[in-house]
């Protein structure tokens, strides 16, 4: 008979042979949808957006740039919510206000260091509270989990938006990521990483053109809403 140690040993391999790791399992691994309820939490409007630039001392072309990925955003959301995909006007506002805010810790991080997007989450949740919001800010750089627009509608299309605006331009994702590899592919690695994310925001494109019957890749957003 084998003592309670032993036991206690063997189940702990058996549970590490399983995972093959020390951090808990992913959303994906668990099947687990992000919950999309905006009227849960406080989402800021367009002027609460700037108040919360103007505390974090946002330039002026960091905002010029925020604006431009909310207008692209916006307009996927509205498409989103006519078929149904989201919950009407409360999930559109929630869509622009996480867009509006996905750059709030970009310049602090240029002069301090960093990772945006994790420092400009933390901040979202202190302004707002709101930790849908905060998961659009998070994630605007990569996705780690499967890209599924329909369980992870907001992240997703923060992300996508942001890869649409150069500068503060709205461009194809070609034109966009040509500037990305120009400005920062000065390595085989951070290549490889702009390859991926290239590969990502297609897939993301791809799978969003098929829900809301539209070809994104054509849009210009210039009337601020998608056309068939």
């Amino acid at each position: 008979m084998r003592s309670s140690t032993s036991k206690e040993t063997a189940s702990t391999a058996k549970a590490s042979s399983r995972t093959g790791r020390d951090f808990l399992p992913t959303p994906d691994e668990l099947d687990l949808a992000v919950p999309f309820t905006p009227d849960e939490f406080f989402v800021p409007d367009d002027d609460t957006c700037t108040a919360y630039w103007d505390l974090r001392s946002m330039p002026e072309h960091i905002r010029n740039h925020s604006r431009q990925v909310a207008r692209v955003a916006t307009a996927i959301a509205e498409r989103a919510a006519q078929r149904g995909l989201i919950d009407g006007q409360p999930a559109v506002r929630l869509v622009r206000a996480s867009a509006l805010l996905h750059d709030i810790a970009k310049i602090y991080c240029i002069e301090h260091g960093g990772h945006h997007s994790q420092l400009g989450a933390a901040w979202a949740m202190e302004h707002t509270g709101n930790p849908l919001l905060s998961q659009g800010v998070l994630h605007h750089v990569w996705w780690p989990y499967t890209v599924d627009v329909v369980r992870y509608f907001l992240p997703l299309v923060v992300l996508y938006a942001d890869k649409r605006v150069r500068h503060d331009a709205i461009v194809p994702l070609g034109v966009r990521f040509a500037d990305i590899l120009e400005r920062y592919g000065k390595s085989e690695m951070a290549r490889s990483r702009i390859e991926r994310s290239m590969q990502q925001t297609m897939a993301i494109e791809k799978s969003l053109n098929e829900h809301l019957e539209v070809n994104l890749n054509a849009c210009t957003f210039d009337s601020g809403r998608l056309v068939d």
